[in-house]
């Protein structure tokens, strides 16, 4: 049988790059309310303060470089090729810029706007007031909390259909993320944790750093 793969990533893998992730001191959000810069209804009341927030977070994420484990994931996905999936909760381009083609940014990209009739467009730099297609008011192209993650149906079949699911840098006892595990073991596959934290949940785990422990790990698979 073919090995079908699915790998989720979180804040944690791109941790080692310099990018905070969203709990830590020092993260992200720290200096923000979240209820202000990650909820529809704070655009609406700040949308000038949302628009700021998000075109510094831009400046600051295109400073930082993939990690070992970007590029790990991305000699991966080469040798598998359409039997590979991969999902992450994070917004930065770390994985593209790595190589990654088969991903699904389930939280949006901060690097691309779109607008109030879902025409998306790139963004390295300030978010145009107006969309340069039809003249609709602009947003950054993240789901913000209380909006659904993108691409869930794609996501869900392809857990449904696979034999190896990963999650890496990333606790998995969140939802969806949680979600994610139990829909894989539903179906039969083996599940993996890689991840700094160990997580008590009985799925096999690897403890460390992701740019130490997932090229071994991609290794071990490539074989």
């Amino acid at each position: 049988m073919n090995q079908k793969i699915v790998i989720l990533t979180g804040a944690g893998i791109s941790a080692e790059s310099g990018i905070p992730t969203f709990r830590d001191s020092g993260g992200l959000w720290e200096n923000e309310p979240v209820n202000i810069v990650a909820t529809p209804e704070g655009f609406e009341a700040e949308p000038k303060r949302v628009i700021t927030f998000y075109d510094n977070l831009r400046k600051s994420v295109q400073k930082c470089e993939p990690n070992a484990a970007h590029r790990a994931i991305a000699k991966l996905e080469e040798k598998f090729g359409d039997d590979f999936l991969l999902i992450t909760q994070n917004v930065d381009d770390l994985h593209q810029r790595a190589g990654s083609k088969r991903v699904i940014p389930m939280h949006g990209e901060l690097l691309k706007v779109r607008c109030f009739n879902d025409h998306v467009i790139p963004c390295k730099e300030n978010q145009p007031e107006k969309c340069p297609q039809c003249g609709a008011k602009m947003r950054p192209h993240i789901v913000w909390f209380g909006e659904v993650p993108l691409e869930m149906e794609r996501i869900q079949e392809a857990l449904m259909q696979c034999n190896l699911f990963a999650y890496i840098g990333t606790s998995g006892v969140v939802y969806p993320a949680a979600g994610f595990r139990q829909i894989a073991k539903r179906a039969g596959a083996r599940v993996v944790c890689l991840n700094l934290e160990r997580v008590a949940n009985g799925d096999e785990f690897i403890q460390g750093k992701a740019g130490d422990i997932v090229p071994k790990w991609v290794d071990s698979l490539n074989g």
